[in-house]
């Protein structure tokens, strides 16, 4: 396949950005040291090879300058003012994030989820009037990933009535919450369900309702294709017919 464009046409880059990143991906030489150590940064975001990194580093030369150091300072400022909230571990600016500041929501309702884009989905759909718990992740040997590499030791001390629960020292910890009910919307894989599992145990002595997604079959989803687990947990669970 023939390309026609010119690798000295680089520093006048109104051509077409993905021709030129194709031809350079394939000979595999870029024409600057910067382009380079510019896709080599590019690439490491999730979800992003080099040939990718490639295009987007060559759309930001085609940008003015303005329009890529506003980029460039918009990074820089979230990298340095978003933090995780001091309750609940959630993405914020301040010491505590909206959702735990504000009064309208119910403190005696903790959602646990695995990462904030789990809350974000929650959030989105506008029925949940609780606050929330960040893990950072879920239990997984196989990834070497552990309870103390989570933020359970929080949840605990949030949920605690007195200073050492479960051999956690809670001393130090925030004011503890008067929670009644703990809703565990983690994934449904064996991971998740070992996440959970270990929560249980360890939040058992604490007198509260210990509630966990419905899992069932998905609405519009045909039963033909659902796997065996769903459609046997959709008939344990199933409920009253209500017109």
């Amino acid at each position: 396949m023939r390309i026609n464009v010119v690798v000295d046409m680089v520093p006048n880059l109104h051509v077409r950005t993905p021709a030129l990143a194709f031809y350079l991906y394939t000979v595999q030489q870029l024409p600057s040291r910067l382009i380079e150590a510019a896709v080599d940064q590019i690439s490491t975001l999730p979800g992003i090879g080099r040939r990718t990194a490639l295009r987007l580093a060559l759309s930001l030369l085609s940008r003015d300058n303005e329009r890529v150091r506003s980029l460039a300072d918009a990074i820089v400022a979230m990298s340095e003012g978003v933090k995780p909230c001091d309750v609940c571990y959630n993405l914020t600016e301040q010491v505590t994030c909206s959702i735990c500041a504000a009064p309208t929501r119910n403190k005696d309702l903790i959602c646990v989820v695995e990462d904030i884009r789990d809350l974000l989905a929650i959030e989105n759909v506008g029925t949940f009037r609780g606050v929330y718990h960040v893990l950072g992740g879920i239990i997984s040997p196989m990834d070497g990933v552990g309870p103390s590499d989570l933020n359970i030791e929080p949840l605990i001390r949030r949920l605690a009535e007195k200073n050492t629960v479960a051999g956690v020292d809670i001393s130090e910890g925030p004011i503890p919450e008067s929670a009644t009910e703990i809703i565990f919307a983690l994934p449904a894989t064996m991971e998740g369900d070992t996440t959970s599992f270990y929560l249980y145990k360890k939040m058992v002595s604490f007198e509260l309702k210990i509630t966990t997604l419905a899992r069932g079959v998905a609405v519009g989803e045909a039963l033909q294709h659902a796997d065996e687990a769903t459609l046997a947990r959709s008939m344990d669970n199933r409920t009253l017919y209500e017109c």
